[in-house]
């Protein structure tokens, strides 16, 4: 069997019950080697150590955060080497988005059950996904970061108002998210663009082409091929690996288009010239004073800050 090692994070918000299921799954497979962190700081370390034993399928017990502290340690080489395993996210955290859309099983004590089994009988090769990542430099004081979804202005806001409005565990996470982001449809339907759904100037440049301004009421970028709850709303085509999509705040009947945007299919009007914009590209780059978010981890507003994003790494994803 190849060597597995997990990476438990008992910060990731599911309770204690969730962690001791995984934790009782691994002390009956002794083989597989088993870190627990509490610390995001503790990461690369973790990391280094399980590359010294030969690990070669690393598991990601957490939410989308944790993966996205893992991606980037193992991607921006903060654990010393070019060392690259195969990675299982399973779904231990309050928001699984980048587990769900790679199908993972939704118990994460028997998804790590499902891949041990897969690994004995030399059945991995089916779950392989291979997917590329989102490297997303967020200039000089917050360096390069990787992850799967990016988003930024309205889109923090919304990440910031989930805990404040909803218990802890699962609600805060993707059934959450599916709560305000409903909220926030149905305050938009009315016509209700104040607040948290205020627009932000932004600067933004596509492929290398010249940079435009303009008030974006919405501004997001993904390498995953759906988001939580199954919502699609990238519909552009183009060579790139990066999906964006950007509705800027004068767009034609924003509350008429919102259902069919979010499914990946918008009315034929929605056009760039109508204020509506999504394609697949390689670069885009990203002048905003409004604050950012990836995979759920939050940046502050900075003023004037440059974002980059591209997708030219690719990780080999195992289902769990």
């Amino acid at each position: 069997m190849i060597r597995i090692g997990v990476l438990n994070n008992l910060r990731s918000g599911r309770g204690m019950s969730r962690v001791q299921q995984v934790l009782g799954v691994l002390e009956s497979e002794p083989e597989v080697l088993h870190v627990e962190t509490g610390n995001a700081s503790l990461v690369p370390e973790a990391l280094a150590d399980f590359e010294r034993e030969g690990v070669e399928l690393l598991v990601v017990n957490g939410g989308d955060g944790t993966l996205q502290r893992v991606l980037t340690a193992l991607l921006a080489h903060e654990h010393g080497s070019e060392w690259l395993p195969q990675v299982a996210p399973i779904r231990g955290g309050r928001t699984n988005m980048s587990a769900i859309d790679l199908g993972s099983h939704r118990d994460p004590a028997q998804g790590l059950k499902n891949l041990i089994e897969k690994a004995r009988a030399g059945r991995l090769k089916e779950c392989e996904v291979e997917r590329p990542v989102l490297r997303v430099d967020l200039g000089l004081d917050d360096g390069v970061q990787y992850g799967v979804f990016f988003g930024a202005g309205v889109l923090h806001r919304a990440v910031q108002l989930t805990p404040r409005y909803m218990p802890e565990g699962r609600a805060q996470g993707v059934f959450g998210a599916g709560a305000v982001t409903a909220a926030l449809l149905a305050r938009t339907a009315l016509g209700g663009f104040g607040g948290i759904l205020a627009a932000d100037k932004m600067q933004f440049a596509i492929d290398g082409e010249p940079a435009e301004s303009r008030e974006l009421r919405v501004a997001m970028a993904t390498s995953a091929e759906r988001l939580f709850l199954g919502l699609r709303p990238f519909w552009g085509t183009g060579p790139g690996a990066v999906r964006l999509t950007l509705v800027a705040s004068d767009a034609r009947s924003l509350p008429r288009a919102a259902w069919g945007i979010l499914r990946g299919r918008p009315p034929s009007w929605a056009t760039p010239d109508a204020g509506y914009l999504s394609c697949k590209c390689e670069t885009v780059a990203l002048r905003v004073d409004c604050g950012v978010t990836l995979d759920g981890e939050l940046w502050e507003a900075c003023p004037g800050r440059s974002v980059e994003i591209t997708a030219d790494r690719r990780v080999q994803f195992i289902r769990a």
